[in-house]
């Protein structure tokens, strides 16, 4: 709705970013300053690699839950984007350890190639949520729509299923330097 408005209406636009508030504007900076930080290659600690997936998915379960909480729908949303979200892992975690990566065991730490992909997939999960949630209040009854909700639903879980394959590759990669550690030493103990 807000997309075809605006093509439709593009004067719209001011007024409509007008009216967001401030803190979604600080929320885009930070998350902005998030995907940034991904795209030179760094090392990072179990917890760090964490934290881009569980902020993503929060943010996606929390788009959800604003956008339709209150809507008869909300099961089908959940459920949709459940479905999404485990099709879009399968899918990434299919592919394998992530090349260019590595993971040193004694120190816990990750080596991790720069990649612009996770600063695309922020800014489409808050472009998602921002669209749904100007959508919603100009037209509380599309959370009420069976197609919309399938739609926002649909996006939603396959944000988050991408984001939490991303940090299942690297759980590949630590178990794969875990079980060749052990084979290591035997091998230099023979």
């Amino acid at each position: 709705m807000l997309i075809s408005m605006l093509a439709q209406q593009p004067q719209m636009l001011p007024t409509i970013l007008q009216h967001t508030p401030v803190w979604v504007w600080g929320m885009l900076a930070a998350l902005i300053a998030l995907g940034l930080s991904q795209v030179r290659d760094r090392t990072a600690g179990l917890p760090r690699v964490a934290l881009l997936p569980v902020a993503m998915i929060s943010l996606s379960i929390w788009g959800a839950v604003t956008a339709f909480g209150q809507s008869p729908l909300f099961g089908n949303v959940m459920l949709a984007w459940a479905a999404a979200a485990a099709i879009a892992f399968v899918g990434v975690v299919s592919l394998g350890v992530p090349r260019g990566a590595a993971y040193d065991a004694g120190t816990r730490t990750f080596a991790l190639p720069g990649s612009w992909l996770p600063l695309v997939l922020i800014l489409a999960v808050f472009l998602t949520r921002y669209v749904v949630n100007v959508d919603v209040a100009m037209n509380p009854a599309l959370a009420r729509d069976g197609s919309y909700t399938l739609v926002a639903a649909t996006l939603y879980g396959l944000f988050s299923g991408v984001f939490a394959g991303r940090a299942a590759r690297l759980w590949l990669l630590v178990r794969r330097t875990a079980a060749a550690v052990p084979a290591q030493a035997v091998a230099t103990n023979a």
